[in-house]
């Protein structure tokens, strides 16, 4: 069986953390979202992968070259829609297909069911279904796909990922996914509705925290770096090559730390924490629940919680994130969200500022003691 993973978008609602990268390369437990779907498959014995590439699509093929499964490449090279990208894989599919997003992460046992189906889409119960396409659902099979309403008739909702055959594609020309399966339903083709077992996709910024929490369920314990004297580690912990944790240092799993990290003395990652390669944590530091980008470096007795912090940043000493609840607008939509902080690429902060539940925007310059809060753009200056 072949499948098509659609990885051309951007993912404008996870700014600033896309304006770098697609959104299928944001990295989750220290790996690229997109690289965690290919090991799903993988491990399902799906060895034939597509991947349709198109923003930043230099990021996407450079990592693709260096896994150890071979991978199919379209490009996409205007952003006409997610119908648009799986029809410039359609001259290489030859048989029943999967379809899947290359942003949402799905688990090895729901990729599984669908498989066994012809014809079929995974589904979710939502919170929140007005962010996503919601099924009309009547016999276990789809009626309708209604995507994104303001007033959802429930809250079972499409996660993108379908069991197709061939004949799926002569209904592409129409813009997106959604509006293509609502046609073939229509035709006469039926969709049946099958339950996901996990699945998790980050629509903002703030949800890699959950979506990082659940991937870290299965992280593997390693012991690849130098510890120190008096170092606790508990849990399910990996620890990269070249990594060395100081002395009087804690570590609860599940986390994750990445190759040739420097952890100081007397600090505490606590559970459900990613710390990306390279990284700097100076002593008397306190992580948690938090993902850390490649080169971030985070300056003495600071606290860093409910925070992801982008790559090549620098926090200064006794550095805060506090989380509280606020009103954000992304996208002109006013979506209310709780968390510690969402920090982009290349900022530098001074000692002793508060990021309070804030967006701060890629290569901003914060001077000390500055309490930062709501959303910062790209390249501010806050003196």
């Amino acid at each position: 069986m072949q499948a098509v993973i659609l990885a051309a978008g951007e993912g404008k609602r996870l700014r600033p953390l896309t304006h770098t990268m697609p959104k299928a390369m944001v990295p989750v437990a220290n790996r690229p979202i997109l690289e965690h779907i290919i090991r799903a498959l993988e491990k399902n014995g799906i060895r034939e992968i597509i991947v349709v590439v198109g923003y930043k699509k230099e990021h996407v093929i450079r990592h693709l070259n260096t896994l150890d499964i071979p991978v199919r490449v379209v490009v996409q090279e205007r952003q006409l829609g997610t119908a648009h990208a799986l029809a410039c894989a359609a001259p290489l599919i030859t048989g029943d297909f999967l379809l899947l997003p290359g942003d949402n992460y799905v688990d090895t046992a729901s990729i599984a069911r669908i498989m066994r189906e012809k014809n079929a889409v995974l589904t979710w119960e939502h919170p929140h279904p007005s962010n996503f396409g919601v099924l009309v659902i009547r016999d276990g099979l789809v009626r309708e796909v209604i995507e994104k309403p303001q007033d959802a008739p429930g809250f079972t909702v499409s996660t993108g990922i379908f069991s197709l055959d061939p004949s799926f594609l002569q209904y592409l020309d129409e813009t997106e996914i959604p509006d293509a399966v609502n046609r073939m339903i229509r035709a006469g083709t039926p969709l049946k509705a099958v339950a996901a077992a996990d699945w998790q996709d980050a629509v903002y910024p703030w949800d890699l925290l959950k979506l990082n929490a659940a991937l870290l369920r299965d992280v593997r314990p390693e012991r690849a770096g130098r510890s120190g004297p008096g170092v606790v580690i508990r849990g399910r912990v990996s620890i990269g090559k070249g990594t060395t944790i100081g002395p009087n240092t804690t570590i609860l799993g599940p986390a994750i730390i990445g190759d040739d990290c420097d952890i100081g003395a007397n600090c505490v990652i606590t559970s459900e924490t990613s710390v990306g390669a390279r990284a700097r944590v100076e002593p008397f530091t306190m992580i948690g629940q938090s993902v850390l980008l490649d080169d971030v470096s985070i300056g003495s007795h600071s606290r860093i919680v409910e925070a992801v912090v982008g790559t090549g940043s620098h926090l200064g000493d006794h550095a805060t994130t506090f989380p509280t609840k606020t009103i954000f607008s992304i996208e002109r939509e006013m979506i209310g969200a709780k968390f510690g902080a969402i920090i982009g690429d290349h900022i530098c902060s001074a000692p002793f500022c508060i990021f309070r539940n804030c967006i701060v925007g890629n290569d901003v310059v914060i001077d000390d003691g500055k309490t930062i809060y709501g959303e910062v753009p790209d390249g501010a200056k806050l003196l």
